[in-house]
């Protein structure tokens, strides 16, 4: 991998983390204005805080315990030599990856929804989280795809014909879910 290619991918990083936080904080905002307007009631509602508060909390774990596993294989698999966190200069095709080809991603795209659970925002629930989650696909399978073919060419090129981006076969997410030993600092398990 050149440098500019590392640059590259550390700008990327930091526009992803800024957008997320940017539609986090947007989405629970906007959320919490329009149920205020909408469904004063429900935003009033104890029980539906605690029901909502507790679901959020379920899907949260979820969410962490995937984005931990998956990134114990990228740091386990996906790094050769000394490189700065979150990046990888190897194409990752086993565990999770085997059958799907952003585990990660999928397990983020529910952090949103957690998200507005925790806050027991009904709009942000049903109508803001749906939207920002496609969101988060169309940018999984734009700008990821496109990324991930300039750093591996062919070998993604294959990787791409033979896994799907996301995969809801029960066997990939019962993978997905396993416990992924943490690695050392040099990434060995």
């Amino acid at each position: 991998m050149t440098a500019q290619h590392a640059a590259a991918g550390r700008r990327s990083a930091v526009i992803r983390i800024v957008l997320w936080l940017v539609l986090l904080l947007g989405g629970a905002g906007l959320g919490i204005w329009l149920d205020l307007r909408w469904f004063p009631t429900w935003f009033a509602s104890p029980l539906a805080h605690v029901v909502s508060f507790a679901a959020g909390v379920l899907l949260l774990r979820l969410v962490l315990r995937i984005s931990r596993n998956t990134g114990r294989t990228l740091a386990r698999e996906g790094r050769e030599g000394d490189l700065p966190r979150l990046e990888t200069n190897r194409l990752v095709s086993t565990g999770t990856y085997a059958c799907m080809r952003h585990p990660m991603h999928f397990g983020l795209l529910f952090f949103p929804l957690a998200v507005a659970l925790l806050l027991g925002s009904l709009s942000f629930t049903l109508i803001i989280a749906p939207l920002e989650m496609l969101l988060m696909v169309v940018m999984v399978l734009t700008l990821e795809e496109r990324e991930a073919l300039a750093k591996f060419g062919d070998a993604y090129e294959a990787y791409r014909r033979r896994v799907p981006a996301f995969n809801l076969h029960p066997d990939c997410l019962r993978r997905l879910l396993q416990d992924v030993p943490p690695t050392d600092t040099h990434g060995h398990a």
